[in-house]
């Protein structure tokens, strides 16, 4: 089923927050093939908002009778101008249409002066930590980058908000695809103690993903990914399988997978190309794993986003 996330902005939201949560739920729809996530952005009163580097976003409309699996707020810089009576009222309203309330960067003020953070533990931008705890009693304030306490979230800024998406990804469908989506987007450096969901929190299994990584145009034996690493197959089996929940023979045939999908779709090789680059002997051994993970040939995959552009 898919969710829904309506974003709420306002004049001076950060748009690298809303593309650090709007792009990791992308990409998890481009590498589960369905629309896990969807998206929609509002404003206070439905006119054009401009983020505070001067990008300008048409919403869908003004902030209303929607409902949805989560509201996101979004203000940033000038948050106080914001926290209006009739923005309040709006908030409150819009709780009962939506599972989930969310606030990012300084959004959190803004919940928290509507009466939706009372009991909570909380976050916001750091900056304003001091503050919020002095003008919110009720509050168990934290220095955290995200708390997600039971339908409340709140996020301490941008690079923050890509923790929050992939910890979100990671409760809804898993630490496989949680992970797929940070090598997608080139996040590989190591996770933050606040956010293990970024990569797996097993880190022999970090470092067998690695070594995949590095050989999908050549894949070696699980064997002697565990000579590399100095341990025995049957610990790299038991650690992969407890942490992802398959073996490590799967999931290396995923990430090759994965690599020759986005080949297909991005490029012009052949499929005999996209084969020797996947390290498969031939084009043929390829279509036929491609087409069990995928349903469908390298081809008819890139015929069919060809015509969906």
């Amino acid at each position: 089923m898919t969710q829904i996330y309506n974003f709420l902005l306002f004049d001076g939201f950060s748009n690298l927050c809303l593309a650090n949560m709007v792009e990791p739920l992308r990409a998890a729809n481009t590498l589960a093939g369905q629309q896990l996530y969807a998206w929609q952005v509002y404003s206070p009163d439905g006119a054009p908002v401009q983020s505070s580097s001067g990008l300008q976003v048409t919403p869908q409309g003004a902030i209303g009778g929607e409902a949805g699996d989560a509201l996101v707020v979004m203000p940033s810089y000038g948050f106080l101008a914001h926290s209006v009576p009739d923005t309040l009222r709006a908030l409150r309203r819009a709780a009962s249409r939506h599972s989930r309330l969310a606030g990012l960067d300084t959004g959190s003020w803004l919940l928290a002066d509507a009466g939706l953070l009372e009991g909570h533990r909380a976050t916001i931008h750091w900056d304003e930590l001091s503050r919020f705890e002095e003008a919110f009693p009720d509050i168990d304030v934290v220095q955290e980058r995200f708390v997600i306490d039971r339908n409340r979230i709140t996020c301490s800024g941008a690079l923050a908000a890509y923790d929050l998406a992939t910890a979100l990804i990671f409760a809804d469908h898993g630490p496989l695809l949680s992970m797929e989506v940070a090598h997608l987007l080139m996040n590989r450096g190591e996770p933050s103690s606040a956010s293990p969901q970024m990569k797996s929190k097993d880190g022999l299994v970090n470092r067998v993903v690695t070594i995949m990584q590095r050989t999908l145009d050549d894949p070696l034996l699980i064997k002697d990914i565990a000579r590399q690493l100095g341990c025995s197959q049957k610990k790299i089996e038991i650690r992969v399988q407890a942490e992802l929940g398959i073996t490590p023979q799967v999931l290396y045939r995923r990430l090759r997978l994965n690599l020759a999908r986005k080949l297909a779709v991005e490029t012009r090789q052949s499929v005999a190309e996209i084969a020797d680059r996947c390290g498969y002997e031939n084009s043929s051994a390829m279509t036929r794993a491609f087409r069990v993970q995928f349903g469908q040939t390298p081809t008819a995959y890139r015929n069919g986003k060809e015509l969906s552009n």
